[in-house]
């Protein structure tokens, strides 16, 4: 064996050890980069969209319509009940109010059903104004000091909670209520009765 030959082979040993090292660290990163893919949530916004309030106990709120009116968990116990927390000049809840209006009237006549929208973040005039001139039927009460919101746990609005005749949180929505969403909560908090 020439010398020259003997070097190849040991420059070949001592690149083979490091190809090995290259390998085995490039199966570490992809099998980490596997578990992050899997592990981790792709919206970045899920946790705003989402109510930690699903699967427990209604907040307690006990509150008084804009014409005086009690309203509260205890008063509705019994009934399937959604609540839409809303205000006046909220673009977005403008936009859900032909939603809300169709459920409403759908069931309105029903003994198990009920339907609040508590204002947040407005005058208890702009929101009695706006309430009267849109023709909402349902019962609107204000939130003096937000502590409905609060028990809530609102981040904005409109925010529409189904409770069940039992009083569970059925189901939670952040954002625009459509008809169809609106009926399959309503569907849920009654199949939690």
């Amino acid at each position: 064996m020439s010398a020259e030959s003997g070097n190849d082979v040991s420059e070949r040993r001592v690149q083979h050890p490091a190809r090995w090292v290259a390998l085995t660290v490039a199966v570490v990163v992809a099998a980490f980069a596997v578990v992050l893919a899997t592990q981790v949530s792709t919206d970045p916004t899920a946790a705003e969209t989402k109510s930690q309030l699903v699967g427990k106990a209604e907040p307690k709120f006990s509150l008084r319509t804009f014409d005086g009116q009690e309203v509260s968990a205890d008063s509705l116990a019994g009934k399937a009940v959604i609540v839409n927390f809303w205000n006046s000049w909220c673009a977005p809840c403008q936009q859900e109010l032909p939603a809300l209006k169709t459920f409403y009237a759908q069931h309105a006549n029903e003994p198990d059903f009920a339907m609040v929208g508590i204002v947040r973040d407005d005058t208890t005039q702009a929101a009695r104004g706006y309430g009267i001139s849109e023709k909402m039927g349902w019962l609107l009460t204000p939130d003096p000091g937000g502590a409905a919101g609060l028990a809530f746990g609102t981040r904005g609005q409109p925010e529409t909670y189904a409770i069940s005749p039992g009083g569970v949180v059925a189901g939670a929505l952040i954002g625009p209520a459509s008809t169809q969403s609106l009926d399959s909560m309503l569907a849920a908090a009654r199949g939690q009765a």
